[in-house]
């Protein structure tokens, strides 16, 4: 008989554990699923893209400098080098 008040007491703290263990768990993910949302940046509108008249290297039109002749340059030297050709 005191075995089987022994296993009835272990069977329940069993019980108890996991069942905790599960609501942890189920807040643990709640709190990274509200993290993930918060981190993720607001993503704007694409870019325009134009391509270096020197060197040919890629970059947003925003960050563009303007040149002569309506090329466009991805820095001041590579605009002075394609002017002064």
């Amino acid at each position: 008989m005191k075995y089987l008040l022994v296993l009835a007491v272990v069977w329940v703290a069993i019980w108890l554990w996991r069942k905790n263990r599960r609501e942890e768990m189920r807040d643990a993910q709640q709190e990274r699923a509200k993290k993930a949302q918060q981190r993720t940046p607001a993503v704007g509108p694409p870019q325009a893209m134009v391509r270096c008249a020197h060197c040919g290297l890629h970059l947003p039109a925003a960050d563009a400098l303007p040149g002569p002749d309506g090329a466009v340059f991805c820095s001041a030297a590579h605009r002075q080098a394609g002017t002064s050709t």
